[in-house]
């Protein structure tokens, strides 16, 4: 199971209501890539994929791939709003190390 904190949620909620086309949901997928192996990616969908799994947080949507079901089970994504920035960061047990951006893993 995937996870999104209470401050991911709003974030995705806010996202969704500003968005000029309509979407459905969130895509979260994990893609080969970055400076680690995999790297994490975040887009807005209209409705799922044949065989993703959907996830629903308070009438958020997500929508994961089985590909990339597999390498997020367990994650939990939490928005953060600091001094160094906002943004989306991902704490997924299955990462057996990050890149120091944090948007890599392998």
């Amino acid at each position: 199971m995937i996870a999104l904190t209470d401050n991911a949620v709003d974030a995705v909620r806010r996202v969704l209501e500003d968005a000029e086309d309509v979407a459905g949901g969130l895509r979260i997928s994990v893609e080969t890539g970055g400076c680690s192996g995999y790297l994490y990616k975040l887009g807005l969908e209209v409705e799922p994929g044949d065989g993703d799994a959907v996830v629903d947080f308070a009438g958020v949507k997500v929508f994961v791939d089985p590909d990339s079901w597999t390498l997020l089970d367990g994650a939990e994504v939490d928005f953060v709003n600091d001094v160094s920035g906002a943004g989306f960061v991902f704490n997924n047990p299955n990462a057996k190390a990050t890149c120091g951006c944090g948007k890599s893993f392998c």
